[in-house]
């Protein structure tokens, strides 16, 4: 039988299959695909076949094959350096969602899950969450972070999930796909799926004021069939986003506006570092392009860690 993983524990693997029914399944020995290296060989949205076994008169099902994957969300594993950790496949459009403040998401983490995002061809649209709640200040700061990212291309909407404004715009984006939220914990991902389809009532949990970082409220992603043909990846929330196996010369490609200055650097292989002549060094000094994306950029093909504490107004 063949069928899409709705949710995934680590073990055992709920999917549904085309005649809706639902199979919990599980893998049989080590499974590999095509020299992945992470901690979960199957994602929450792969299309898998499976055999059907009774035991105790209950049917489950034993996965034997992942068909290939259109797209896919990865990051390094947290505590596991070595390991990725596959976030959900075949996803049609993700939602990663940004507050300034409770908890604050800075450009570091924004800039890294984007990056991988363009690597993997997975459509990216940017909610500044929380809108309801900000001050003169916060305000300021989500108009000046929406003009870094709109001028790079990106779809960015404001939101505010309690007062339903503009929850009506993501439910149209929404429509006849499989959509992912993403963000740090307490973000209000399960506000907001909650107010596109109430029916749902997934768990929220408020922040944690001491340390202005959420709780988490989800443990596995997990996919939802919603009422107006659309589904929707619920996952938990990530502190952090490692970049994973990607060569320094091929970083700049996916900054789609280094990768549109590329060709007017002096030399092809630039990594708009100290090269003479560097058309993105260039717009850099000319502030055409953002010094938070380029700072993002730096950080990425020098190894370093995501600097969570890192404000966006420095310069």
């Amino acid at each position: 039988m063949t069928g899409i993983v709705y949710k995934s524990t680590g073990s055992w693997y709920l999917v549904k299959t085309t005649n809706n029914s639902f199979y919990e399944c599980r893998i049989k020995g080590k499974f590999r695909i095509k020299g992945i290296k992470s901690t979960n060989p199957i994602a929450v949205g792969d299309v898998v076949d499976f055999d059907i076994e009774t035991k105790n008169n209950t049917e489950t099902g034993v996965i034997n094959h992942i068909h290939d994957r259109k797209n896919y969300i990865i990051r390094k594993s947290v505590n596991l350096s070595k390991q990725t950790h596959v976030i959900a496949a075949n996803v049609d459009l993700v939602f990663l969602l940004v507050t300034v403040n409770n908890p604050p998401t800075f450009t570091s983490f924004i800039d890294r899950f984007l990056v991988t995002a363009e690597a993997y061809s997975v459509p990216t649209v940017l909610v500044f969450n929380k809108i309801d709640s900000y001050q003169i200040e916060e305000r300021a700061e989500v108009l000046y972070l929406k003009d870094i990212y709109e001028n790079v291309g990106y779809t960015c909407i404001e939101v505010s999930a309690t007062e339903n404004k503009n929850v009506a715009s993501i439910k149209e984006l929404m429509l006849g796909k499989t959509s992912m939220f993403v963000g740090h914990s307490g973000v209000g991902k399960s506000t907001l799926v909650n107010a596109i389809e109430p029916n749902l009532d997934l768990k929220t949990q408020e922040i944690s004021y001491q340390h202005k970082q959420g709780q988490h409220t989800t443990t596995f992603a997990e996919m939802f069939d919603l009422s107006f043909e659309a589904k929707i990846i619920d996952t938990p929330g990530i502190k952090g986003f490692g970049v994973v196996d990607m060569e320094k010369d091929e970083v700049g490609d996916y900054f789609p506006e280094f990768f549109e200055l590329k060709n007017k650097c002096k030399f092809n292989n630039c990594l708009h570092l100290e090269e003479p002549k560097c058309a993105v060094k260039e717009a850099l000094e000319n502030e055409e392009i953002s010094f938070s994306r380029y700072r993002s950029y730096l950080q990425i093909i020098q190894g370093e860690e995501e600097h969570y504490r890192t404000d966006v107004w420095e310069n």
